[in-house]
């Protein structure tokens, strides 16, 4: 159980690490940025070669991202569960504003 949820939420940390505009200062030494994707996103692709391409391709893709972030997670619910619960929380508070807010948007195009 404690799995599933962890990689439910690593999806949405996930994306924040790789996607979202806030966190392109962590992102910046390992890749480029292309373009706004929308929705607070940005499209970014790695630079460098060797070891800070590697870490740009990882970071900057939120599929390479998920496992790491679902581990972190997991591993935080074993040492620290009190803490990563309450992060947890936000997380999937954020998640479910971010559909509530693309659905609005979809039935406003409708």
């Amino acid at each position: 159980m404690l799995t599933e949820y962890a990689t439910l939420l690593g999806f949405y940390l996930a994306r924040i690490v790789a996607k979202d505009r806030i966190t392109g200062i962590l992102r910046a030494p390992f890749v480029s940025y292309i373009r706004s994707a929308g929705a607070g996103e940005v499209e970014e692709e790695p630079r460098g070669r060797g070891f800070q391409r590697g870490i740009g391709h990882l970071i900057s893709c939120p599929y390479c991202m998920a496992p790491w972030c679902a581990t972190a997670l997991s591993f935080g619910l074993l040492f620290a569960p009190r803490l990563t619960r309450f992060f947890t929380g936000i997380l999937a508070s954020v998640a479910m504003s971010d559909f509530l807010h693309r659905a609005y948007a979809r039935m406003k195009q409708e």
